[in-house]
């Protein structure tokens, strides 16, 4: 099974973006996403933002993953 885990942007840098997710910091490739900004929220998987989600579309991954706890 593949997971997407839901972050926050923290900084952007080139194709690059610093993002918050559980805790931990990382830094994840930017290159699929047109506009990203800090403060946005995306799906990440294998090191890659894959999409921007909503603050709403955060929380309600963050329960599910919680619950897989």
């Amino acid at each position: 099974m593949c997971v997407g885990i839901p972050a926050k942007v923290l900084s952007i840098n080139d194709s690059t973006a610093l993002v918050s997710a559980d805790g931990a910091q990382r830094t994840v490739s930017a290159a699929l996403l047109d506009t990203l900004d800090p403060g946005d929220y995306v799906m990440v998987h294998a090191g890659l933002a894959i999409a921007k989600i909503t603050s709403d579309d955060q929380k309600e991954s963050q329960t599910i993953l919680d619950g897989l706890k």
